[in-house]
């Protein structure tokens, strides 16, 4: 027992830093549509674009970011069967998706790095989480490169969590970070739009809705316990909820933007280390 005490954190779970980021390219979602359907060429199809415009129109969502939008006829015109319903297309895909998610996750481990303001050595813990792509090895090895972790880093991959990853990663952060003690946990989710997206369908109408609401995002955390910090006051905290939360339209995002604020542990804060 006395090993194991000695083994935990003494406090609990703390959010040291959140990044975000997201592609160069955005697009408002009134201009979504007329966008979508002239990429997969179905203008043709009317009645499915009125159909698309009253989703767009009622979701909420004012603007997106996708990383096809730089490069969508280049893209398209090379794997044409990307933007077909029903075609055979994940090898062109994964293609696409090995290189771009774990691009943007890259992005948004630099930004929160940056706000940590700690040297890179003490991340003990990489947890990525994605619902775009599964490789092997995984984006988690292709980060370590990337950002010149240690190879020791302790990594954690999760693929196809679903809408609830959020949750899940930051369950597992928290294990982690009070378990551990020192262990300063990396927190990496990425997303690309392009393993969900086809043109229209007329035989199944609801393949508008993903397209209607889903885009390209990542974001990233620092969660560790017993930081040797002094706490940011309420309203610091408050914009770091905003800045985060309303980044994302999006299911898996709002997630973890969500639980960023709470799901840590009932006392957590946002707080940085001196």
């Amino acid at each position: 027992m006395e090993v194991m005490h000695t083994q935990r954190a003494q406090g609990v779970a703390t959010v040291l830093a959140i990044g975000t980021a997201v592609p160069p390219v955005r697009i408002s979602q009134d201009e979504y549509t007329d966008f979508y359907f002239r990429i997969t060429n179905s203008e043709h199809l009317t009645e499915l674009k009125e159909k698309m415009a009253r989703i767009c129109n009622k979701s909420t969502i004012k603007q997106r970011y996708l990383s096809m939008m730089a490069n969508d006829a280049e893209s398209l015109r090379k794997s044409p069967s990307i933007s077909k319903c029903w075609e055979s297309s994940l090898d062109a895909r994964q293609e696409i998706l090995e290189e771009e998610v774990a691009k943007l996750g890259k992005e948004a481990a630099m930004v929160v790095i940056k706000e940590w303001n700690q040297p890179i050595s003490k991340i003990t813990h990489l947890i990525f989480c994605t619902n775009s792509s599964v490789n092997c090895p995984g984006v988690d090895c292709q980060l370590v490169h990337l950002l010149g972790l240690s190879p020791t880093v302790k990594r954690v991959m999760l693929c196809y969590q679903g809408c609830q990853y959020g949750a899940t990663v930051l369950r597992l952060a928290k294990d982690l970070a009070e378990n551990n003690c020192d262990a300063r946990i990396l927190i990496v989710t990425s997303e690309n739009l392009i393993h969900a997206f086809c043109g229209p369908c007329e035989s199944n109408p609801e393949f508008l809705v993903p397209q209607a609401l889903f885009g390209d995002g990542a974001a990233a955390l620092i969660v560790g316990a017993d930081p040797n910090c002094k706490k940011i006051d309420k309203s610091y905290r408050m914009r770091k909820r905003v800045r985060i939360s309303s980044l994302f339209g999006f299911p898996p995002h709002q997630a973890i933007a969500a639980c960023s604020r709470c799901a840590i542990a009932p006392s957590s804060t946002i707080a940085s280390e001196d």
